[in-house]
């Protein structure tokens, strides 16, 4: 039995209105308690294991600098090596500007000696070579490095030189001649080669540097360099792959708009001779060095199902066929046989495909009209599925929103989008009409911000209920919008439900606000509210995917801990996937047009858990008041005392970050629940998980 099922004349108005934001009719103060009863019989589908998914992509340096290891930027020598800063700005043609990377490299010596050679380069185009002199030091050094007391270090260069070149090696952490452990190379291999470097940090620093410098005759070339602490995982950072397995995300996308232009063959084999390339969507310089290898390495440390975007942007349908023979063929297969040389022998079995990344947009590389991407789609999904079958298809959805519109078609709607479902114009029903049956799922993404009022958007405890209310609800109005939506399409395309045809919320996120402090407490009271209406659709919502997977954490270069958006999803993805949600009636109901269950201000969600055995109870409070409730389990009455699992601080700013004590923390405690009158502490988020009887 399906609930919850928001009906079609409610999705109506919601289209109509053409916008997903706070009502403004705010019902009258509830009864105190609420009245609230869980109906065990009233179920919808399990809550599947990906509802609580990530999204991540590298944008600029967002993965290297959060899930990466390494610790010196343009390692391959992208970028110009001068002691003049770079000049602001791009180049004009659109190609990479003239920076260069977050810590760049400068010569040692005089600019004239170090040289970024074209011919017979290691990897890329250009690999530098300095000429030498006989007694003064010449090089390259790069600053910035952060490094803890007593740590192991361990990398490599790759280095070639003339007969009488001599190569030292030196990672420095302080002024002084004994604050650095130096590597000497002499004699100097007189072609490329890999030769290995450990040090050891004698001191804390956030500003420590790696010099590469020689004497002697002749010059030195430097293919290039690595340095990582000795106790990564296979290249990416134990502390942060510590703190993401804390939460049960079921799987992480691999997509986002680098995928138009990303071309995967260059992200596998030798890390060191992969070449960077520039990310035009991003306009950053990319190393290369985490590819699909490294994305499944990645996923098997966190313990989550990969789900991988395909360029269907510049890229074309033959080599999304081979990088799905990559990840799954067996060793008999051309790009299977590639990927055991690479060292991957067993296939991935990489179940979950996107083809494209918002094709739509004026931002995507390989823009393109409806009509002509649903013909690319086809013979995307024709070639991969001749390479496994077994695959499960993700088509890039657009749903109608009246930003999307353009000026003409906002004209010729008149406000009222309703005559667009079904329309030529209409991205969603194109893709149902043109390539049904060549897809199982479709792709919507949303990122929505805090309403208008003066005071919504402000981090302080000052900030009255009902903005706060208001603030917190936005983006679970965006998941009711878009379910409401669906079940449009549901009714224009009946086949949707005989085939199971399922909405991923590939990337969602609120921009609610926090910058440069962090998600705070009042983040996560939406957040909270957010997860909570998903739940209220599982039986069209199968994966939904946060962006992104390292929002969840709090970083610097050494630490990582759980920000409160982490916290949130920690608590959720513990309790919910795999129980069945249940009905819930109350006496208060949300205001008009407005998310949320009938227990104003109260958001809750019940379910049961899968072994039949505990009834699980999310409860909302984002009022700076103690609110309580009464609860009527009906068919299957409580046994016993509950686990209460409750998120709150000592204020709406409270944000966790690293080197700080945790201002919000997730306290488990057990409650007598008597069932009536049960208090629910201010800007708190609870669940709770009540053993029933028979």
């Amino acid at each position: 039995m399906r609930v919850w099922r928001v009906c079609l004349a409610a999705a109506a108005l919601w289209l109509s209105c053409s916008v997903w934001s706070s009502a403004q009719l705010i019902p009258q103060a509830p009864r105190n308690p609420i009245s609230v009863t869980v109906d065990t019989h009233a179920t919808a589908p399990p809550v599947p294991e990906y509802e609580y998914g990530m999204f991540i992509e590298p944008i600029r340096t967002l993965m290297s600098a959060s899930l990466w290891a390494q610790m010196i930027d343009d390692r391959k020598f992208y970028f110009p090596i001068t002691s003049q800063a770079p000049a602001p700005g791009g180049n004009g043609g659109g190609g990479p500007p003239r920076g260069a990377a977050l810590h760049r490299w400068v010569p040692v010596g005089p600019d004239e000696d170090v040289i970024l050679d074209t011919d017979d380069p290691f990897v890329g185009g250009q690999s530098p070579r300095i000429t030498l002199d006989p007694s003064t030091p010449h090089g390259i050094s790069q600053t910035g490095l952060a490094l803890v007391k007593g740590k192991k270090y361990t990398g490599r260069i790759v280095l070639r030189g003339s007969q009488g070149a001599k190569v030292s090696v030196a990672l420095i952490w302080g002024d002084g001649p004994i604050d650095r452990q130096v590597v000497t190379f002499n004699p100097v291999p007189g072609s490329y080669k890999t030769l290995p470097l450990r040090f050891t940090s004698q001191s804390d620093s956030d500003d420590a540097a790696i010099e590469i410098t020689g004497t002697g005759s002749g010059d030195f070339h430097i293919g290039c360099v690595s340095l990582m602490p000795a106790d990564n995982i296979d290249g990416f950072r134990p502390e942060v792959i510590q703190v993401l397995s804390q939460v049960k995300s079921g799987f992480w996308r691999f997509g986002g708009n680098f995928t138009s232009g990303y071309n995967w063959y260059d992200g596998v084999g030798d890390p060191d001779k992969r070449p960077p390339d520039w990310d035009y969507a991003w306009s950053a310089m990319q190393t290369n060095d985490i590819g699909p290898d490294e994305d499944m390495e990645l996923c098997k440390l966190i313990g989550v199902t990969p789900y991988i975007s395909v360029n269907a942007g510049f890229g074309d349908a033959h080599s999304a066929a081979q990088e799905v023979e990559y990840m799954n063929g067996s060793v008999h297969t051309a790009m299977g046989a590639l990927r055991a040389k690479n060292g991957h022998p067993e296939p991935y079995h990489v179940k979950y495909w996107n083809i494209g990344n918002e094709p739509w947009g004026s931002w995507q590389l390989g823009q393109t009209t409806l009509k002509y991407f649903v013909l690319k789609h086809n013979e995307f999904a024709k070639e991969m599925r001749q390479v496994d079958p077994s695959i499960v298809l993700i088509a890039s959805g657009e749903m109608l929103h009246a930003d999307n519109l353009t000026a003409d078609q906002k004209a010729k709607y008149a406000g009222d989008i309703q005559p667009f479902l079904g329309s030529d114009d209409d991205w969603y029903s194109g893709f149902l009409k043109s390539s049904w049956g060549n897809f199982d799922g479709i792709a919507e993404h949303w990122y929505t911000g805090p309403p208008r009022s003066a005071n919504a958007g402000a981090g302080t405890d000052s900030t009255s209920d009902q903005d706060l209310l208001a603030f917190a609800r936005v983006p679970a109005n965006t998941v009711q919008g878009e379910s409401a939506e669906f079940q449009l399409y549901q009714k224009l395309f009946p086949q949707m439900i005989d085939k199971n045809t399922f909405m991923s919320m590939d990337e969602y996120a609120y921009t609610g606000g926090g910058f440069g402090r962090g998600p705070s407490l009042k983040m996560a009271l939406a957040y909270g509210m957010t997860l909570n209406e998903m739940l209220r659709h599982t039986d069209m919502l199968k994966m939904a995917a946060f962006t992104s997977g390292v929002g969840l954490i709090d970083y610097n270069r050494t630490q990582a801990v759980l920000n409160t958006t982490g916290l949130v999803y920690k608590m959720f993805s513990a309790n919910f996937p795999g129980a069945i949600p249940v009905a819930i009636s109350g006496n208060a109901p949300q205001p008009q047009g407005s998310s949320g269950s009938p227990t104003y201000p109260l958001d809750m969600v019940a379910a049961i858990s899968a072994d039949h055995k505990s009834l699980i109870l999310s409860v909302v409070n984002a009022t700076g008041s103690q609110q309580s409730f009464d609860l009527t389990i009906g068919n299957a009455p409580a046994s016993g005392p509950a686990t209460l699992w409750q998120l709150t601080g000592s204020s709406l700013d409270a944000t966790n970050r690293v080197g700080q004590p945790a201002q919000v923390e997730i306290k488990e405690t057990t409650v007598g629940l008597s069932q009536q009158n049960v208090d629910v502490a201010p800007y708190s988020i609870n669940i709770y998980r009540v053993p029933l009887g028979n």
